[in-house]
């Protein structure tokens, strides 16, 4: 890949058009965060979420939840958390709360609810069973809730622990078809970077995008996320260190940025949401 350093105090990611593959809260944080650094953020929802097809059993666990049955509850993503915050759940001061990274234990807070326990090191769903498994070696009652797509791994370890697991769907994944306009800036590398922030995010670029700019870095969020990208044989050329948006973006600071267009130089006109139109969309 070939870039040219430049020296842009301030504005270090000037001249990036950057693919955000997720849109409402999240996506427009991540939008500003870029645009504070000087890119120029082009949001393209790929996955959206869907209400679990078996609502009896997740309402049901969610009502076992309020009354006290459980003494951890787990959450693997922010995701879930919208979830929780949709049907408005209880979780009283008797259940303790795991969060799988920084992320989804600052959707927690946002939203009002506590968190007991973020792994140390390992943000991911086998770094919760270890630290969870470590603090409490007698049995506990756990609700793990998930995505339906979600490997069973939080499940399987606690479970192994002595733990007795309730696993739960919370959600689904659903694709998402990316604009004409983005699929044609991916493929003659308008877009200088593809944020990759799931496994799921992953999916829907390796089958989305079928020719993707050489000139194009695809950033993971995280180990966890480059490892799933390599199962499906997505390249991914940097990897954040840990698992946030923060991290994500600061990683592309350490790149060298191409010199900026002039289009990426002018100042830009933004729509009724702030979110700078994609030409041709």
């Amino acid at each position: 890949m070939n870039f040219e350093t430049s020296s842009r105090p301030g504005k270090p990611l000037t001249g990036w058009r950057v693919l955000v593959p997720r849109g409402g809260p999240w996506g427009d944080q991540v939008a500003a965060n870029l645009r504070a650094k000087g890119a120029i953020p082009v949001i393209a929802p790929m996955i959206n979420f869907a209400p679990t097809d078996d609502t009896a059993s997740l309402e049901s666990a969610l009502a076992d939840l309020a009354a006290g049955k459980f003494d951890w509850l787990t959450l693997t993503s922010a995701t879930t958390v919208d979830v929780l915050s949709a049907y408005q759940a209880k979780i009283p001061e008797t259940t303790k709360v795991a969060a799988v990274g920084e992320t989804t234990a600052a959707a927690l807070t946002a939203v009002g609810y506590k968190v007991d326990l973020v792994p140390e090191d390992d943000n991911s769903a086998a770094g919760v069973a270890q630290q969870l498994n470590a603090l409490e070696t007698s049995p506990k009652r756990i609700l793990a809730l998930r995505s339906e797509i979600a490997k069973p791994v939080l499940s399987v370890m606690l479970a192994e622990a002595g733990h007795d697991v309730a696993s739960v769907v919370a959600y689904r994944t659903i694709g998402v078809p990316a604009r004409e306009s983005v699929v044609r800036d991916v493929t003659s590398g308008r877009i200088n970077a593809i944020l990759v922030t799931s496994g799921s995010v992953a999916q829907q670029v390796r089958e989305q995008f079928q020719s993707i700019a050489d000139t194009t870095i695809i950033a993971a969020i995280g180990p966890r996320t480059a490892h799933d990208a390599d199962l499906i044989h997505l390249p991914i050329q940097v990897i954040a260190p840990e698992q946030t948006v923060e991290s994500l973006v600061e990683v592309l600071e350490t790149i060298p940025v191409p010199e900026p267009s002039p289009e990426a130089l002018a100042v830009p006109t933004t729509g009724p949401t702030g979110i700078i139109p994609v030409q041709g969309a």
